[in-house]
């Protein structure tokens, strides 16, 4: 319980600490980051509480920072940053992984104390320092702020990576919680998706990071002949597997799928939705014909597992 305490203490104190340090930790749930320093700008990623980042620039009460996992750069409000002095004290202090797919920060082990912010599934958060109350655990915020989440809402992080083997189950489980969530350009979170922002949450929750968008997943993982589709052939696919679709003039990418077996997808398009690839179904996918490539990730020689 002491050493509880003191960590929490010691990384409380980083928190506040002088502006002038270049690694900062997102406090609230979903910040979103923006190709340029204003909120009339495109979305073009969302990083989730807890995650580290390098701040690069400012100007105002933007940061320009780097996220580190996925890489990715962006500009995003000050106020959904706390800096950082010593990362690898932050990275050392235990955490819970908010599983649920939506939760609150309250101010008291008790669903009607007030809220202190919200949670979506991804978000982590430090281990408090008192005992689990009444279905509740005690949670210290990136901002150093103490406070309690529903016990069922959590798990240990690296508990709940280290227990997980990733399977095709497992994955298209975690997509087809968001059906019918709304398409989302920048998406990365249950708040809203792209299509390669569901991809990349899917994967991540059963513990393998990708890379952010569609134009780089698909240089991962191993390729999978597709010239059978045209003729309504899918056996060359497994569930889990990564379909991309584009310009089949210049191979350009621009949208990615989660394959689920029999001829289906799970992707973000408007919606997050399921569709078929065969032509003349009810669910057909309007952009089937502009297939280019599939990839597998599991069991590929290179699948990005998370640390």
């Amino acid at each position: 319980m002491k050493r509880i305490i003191l960590v929490s203490a010691l990384v409380a104190a980083a928190f506040c600490s002088a502006a002038q340090t270049r690694s900062a930790v997102v406090t609230i749930s979903v910040s979103n980051m923006r190709s340029e320093p204003d909120y009339e700008s495109s979305l073009e990623n969302q990083v989730l509480m807890g995650r580290i980042v390098d701040v690069l620039d400012s100007t105002g009460y933007w940061r320009k920072v780097s996220a580190r996992c996925p890489e990715y750069t962006g500009w995003i409000n000050a106020l959904a940053l706390a800096p950082v002095e010593d990362v690898l004290q932050y990275e050392a202090v235990p955490k819970y992984l908010c599983t649920a797919d939506f939760s609150y920060v309250y101010s008291r082990p008790s669903l009607r104390s007030s809220r202190i912010c919200d949670l979506v599934q991804g978000d982590i958060l430090i281990v408090g320092p008192e005992r689990p109350r009444r279905g509740f655990s005690s949670v210290c915020l990136p901002s150093g702020k103490l406070g309690w989440v529903r016990s069922s809402d959590l798990e240990f992080k690296e508990r709940y990576f280290a227990g997980r083997t990733p399977t095709a189950e497992g994955i298209i489980a975690t997509a087809m919680r968001y059906v019918g969530v709304p398409y989302l350009w920048g998406g990365n979170s249950p708040k809203g998706f792209d299509c390669s922002g569901l991809v990349g949450h899917a994967y991540f929750m059963n513990g393998i990071q990708l890379p952010r968008n569609a134009s780089q997943q698909v240089k991962f993982g191993d390729g999978i002949d597709i010239s059978g589709v045209s003729e309504g052939d899918f056996s060359a696919f497994e569930p889990g597997d990564l379909m991309f679709f584009g310009n089949k003039e210049t191979g350009r990418v621009t949208h990615v799928a989660l394959y689920i077996g029999d001829g289906h997808i799970i992707h973000a398009s408007q919606l997050v939705r399921i569709n078929s690839l065969v032509p003349g179904t009810e669910d057909y996918y309007e952009n089937s014909h502009r297939l280019l490539y599939c990839r597998r990730i599991l069991g590929s020689s290179m699948p990005i597992e998370k640390k």
